[in-house]
């Protein structure tokens, strides 16, 4: 099976990313890895972080050998990049980094908040970015587990005013800092980007890395042999896969939720 971009998250929260690649070249066929069994990354020791991200690239080496890896998880990214790019050298990375340099280009105020998970926000790779882009910004960070666990595990169930209930408090802490720019730092925040655009209007604008990563993705693909291969037709759909259930009904809700999402649900990767 030919397939060209494999995407690692921490859960399945980054499949924004995997739906804004398709909508920007809907032919393409990709496969979706959440490593659920090690959620929440987000709260782990980077040598755990890394240890887990090295042991699920393995595997998708071994079973598609894609020409590149996408890593939708910043804490991923900004852990595990350099390792996993010395470790697996014939396989091309593409990282997920907080788009720090974007927000700091359009901020008036140079008070820019930065919402991610504790490991993200507390990485020196994350301070290093804020020093090479954002020198003459305050940034104001903010970690939250919370919601990222509201996301990965309730986001489909619930209900709009749950949804904008859910990301008040940091659109709240935001704006009691006089910040003008949100930067989602966390794939699972995409999903609730709308939210934080209707509850942080009008003064607070949002960015992250989509449109970065998928560009990214499809200049290595031009330079590639393998961009002229058509895809397998082995399977009409992108596939997602976990890396386990920690619950009973784990593989019913991965089914429905590949159904609403238009995708095929490849079950455990193992």
């Amino acid at each position: 099976m030919n397939v060209k971009f494999v995407f690692l998250d921490s859960g399945t929260g980054g499949l924004p990313y995997l739906k804004y690649l398709l909508q920007k070249h809907p032919d393409e066929k990709c496969v979706y890895i959440g490593d659920t069994k090690n959620f929440p990354y987000g709260e782990k020791t980077e040598s755990e972080i890394q240890e887990n991200a090295l042991s699920c690239v393995q595997k998708i080496i071994f079973r598609w050998n894609p020409m590149a890896v996408i890593i939708a998880c910043n804490t991923i990214s900004v852990s595990s990049l350099d390792i996993l790019r010395k470790t697996f050298p014939k396989t091309q990375f593409i990282g997920t980094v907080p788009a720090i340099k974007p927000a700091a280009q359009i901020s008036k105020t140079k008070k820019i908040g930065l919402l991610a998970t504790n490991a993200t926000v507390n990485h020196p790779y994350t301070k290093k970015l804020i020093e090479d882009f954002a020198g003459d910004c305050e940034i104001f960070s903010r970690g939250d587990p919370q919601l990222i666990n509201f996301i990965e595990h309730k986001f489909y169930s619930s209900s709009e005013s749950e949804r904008l209930e859910a990301v008040l408090p940091s659109v709240e802490f935001f704006k009691e800092k006089g910040c003008d720019v949100i930067v989602l730092a966390c794939t699972h925040f995409l999903n609730m980007a709308e939210y934080f655009k209707i509850q942080g209007a009008p003064s607070l604008k949002i960015v992250d890395s989509r449109e970065g990563v998928v560009n990214h993705a499809f200049q290595i693909e031009e330079n590639s042999l393998q961009k002229n291969e058509k895809n397998s037709s082995d399977f009409s759909n992108s596939l997602l896969y976990v890396t386990g259930f920690k619950n009973k009904n784990d593989s019913l809700f991965y089914k429905n939720f590949c159904r609403e999402n238009k995708i095929e649900f490849g079950g455990i990767l193992d």
